[in-house]
């Protein structure tokens, strides 16, 4: 997915014109917009910003699997198309659904504060994984979350459930689903927690790439724009998601694939480091290839090429080109 730079429309004079926030029309999305919008307003008091809704590709094509529908870019190629287009300033997203490769001519120069990467159980009936009796039926579009749940629980049930946070709640309690697994973050950002009934582990469930982190993004040109948004960036966050996301580039695993990846820091007798441990498995969870390490916050990406490269000793070439490898 990559767009020529010559597309891009020359930024011109920017000094005091509306910046542009270009975000889906989820309430999620809106979220995030808004948190970004209120972020900039605290920076910058007298500065008009506004949101530009947009209907993304993946917001349509609701009724198949994510994966055969062509994988989370389907939530971002409109976002980016508008901002090549300088139709928007700046595009947000939730870092676990942007691909590994960004168009020609796009950044994303600002990570914001991590929220709580975990996966959330959510169920009317059950107040855990492990209290579910044998074939419940829990609802979700995630390979990564349908692998490593199988392994741990073989004995549910793994649905497909597509759409945004409120259709999937509403199919919960239609009783569509005995249970159905969400990010922590999500739930929390809509004032849902108390719908949350268990915070997976992440022994039993490491997280996407990038879960819980919200990422600005821009023209790479557009200096000014991206002075502007630069003391937004949290320099944690973005050691983390940048080291998972160099395992998954490692990998080349895209989003097509069950692939777990998770930085958190990792304190050694004082000594401030990182760990990461990363995941590649079957979707039916037979085969779960796990690597654990830890190093130094500032060779991060040297640590996740190591991580990568543990699981492909371990063989998840094979399992990774059944999935098509990275077409992100």
């Amino acid at each position: 997915m990559s767009e020529p730079i010559g597309r891009i429309r020359p930024p011109g004079r920017l000094t005091m014109r509306t910046i542009r926030i270009g975000t889906r029309r989820s309430r999620l999305a809106l979220w995030q917009a808004n948190y970004v919008k209120d972020g900039l307003k605290r920076l910058y008091p007298d500065r008009d910003v506004e949101l530009v809704e947009i209907v993304s590709e993946g917001d349509r094509t609701l009724d198949i699997p994510l994966h055969q529908a062509g994988g989370k870019g389907l939530f971002l190629k409109e976002l980016e198309t508008a901002l090549l287009e300088g139709e928007t300033d700046l595009a947000v997203h939730s870092m676990k659904d942007v691909t590994m490769h960004l168009p020609d001519g796009l950044e994303i120069p600002v990570l914001c504060p991590r929220e709580d990467p975990r996966d959330a159980f959510v169920s009317n009936r059950f107040d855990s994984l492990d209290s579910m009796s044998r074939g419940g039926r829990i609802g979700t579009c995630s390979l990564r979350r349908t692998c490593q749940l199988k392994a741990a629980y073989p004995h549910l049930a793994f649905e497909n459930l597509r759409g945004n946070v409120d259709s999937r709640m509403a199919k919960l309690d239609s009783g569509q689903y005995d249970a159905i697994i969400l990010a922590v973050a999500g739930l929390k950002r809509l004032g849902m927690e108390s719908r949350i009934r268990q915070a997976i582990s992440p022994d039993i469930c490491l997280p996407a790439v990038g879960q819980g982190v919200v990422g600005i993004e821009c023209r790479s040109g557009d200096s000014e724009i991206r002075d502007l948004i630069l003391p937004m960036n949290d320099p944690d966050s973005a050691i983390r998601v940048d080291t998972e996301r160099q395992v998954n580039a490692a990998l080349n695993g895209g989003c097509h694939a069950p692939v777990a990846v998770f930085a958190e820091p990792f304190d050694d007798q004082g000594e401030g480091k990182l760990r990461v441990r990363a995941m590649v498995g079957e979707l039916d969870g037979s085969t779960v290839l796990k690597s654990d390490r830890v190093g130094p916050c500032a060779a991060g990406h040297m640590l996740g090429e190591k991580v990568a490269m543990d699981l492909l000793r371990q063989g998840a070439r094979a399992i990774l080109d059944r999935f098509g490898g990275d077409r992100s």
